[in-house]
């Protein structure tokens, strides 16, 4: 067992264990592998996670005027029978303004394009509109959206 870890380093407890079992047909059982292996000090030497350094975001700007730049996400919550519920919220980010919350149990991204239409008749195209990657707004249908229009 000591030859074959120094040949192949790589190898934990349980490579050896199958390469002992299947391809030199010794009939050990893992458990007497286990042992030995424990007893020669073959442990793999288990490395620390390296830690991802992440660059602190900038803030968000903070918009001077109305109508420079709006917010859209969706919010969940259940029912008293179980059933789930969404929302839909487009707000104004200079003074918070709820423009936009539709309710329903299901939002797909017509929905989405349609109340965002209905937000652009009543107060006008926001120079920008921050959002997440959430599966509706990443569809064909609201992508073709927003590429004719202010979006």
């Amino acid at each position: 067992m000591i030859r074959l870890t120094t040949h192949q380093r790589n190898w934990g407890f349980g490579l050896c264990f199958l390469y002992l079992r299947n391809v030199k047909q010794f009939g050990w059982n893992h458990k007497r592998v286990y042992r030995i292996y424990r007893e020669l000090e073959l442990n793999l030497r288990i490395k620390p996670r390296q830690r991802l350094v992440r660059e602190k975001p900038l803030a968000l700007a903070v918009p001077a005027q109305i109508n420079e730049v709006g917010s859209m996400d969706f919010m969940h919550d259940q029912l008293a029978d179980g059933r789930s519920i969404r929302l839909f919220n487009v707000i104004d980010d200079f003074n918070r303004e709820g423009l936009c919350i539709d309710v329903d149990f299901s939002l797909p991204s017509e929905r989405v394009v349609r109340s965002l239409d209905q937000v652009i008749e009543w107060r006008g195209a926001p120079k920008a509109i921050r959002c997440d990657n959430g599966p509706e707004y990443i569809s064909a249908v609201t992508l073709v959206y927003r590429d004719a229009s202010v979006l």
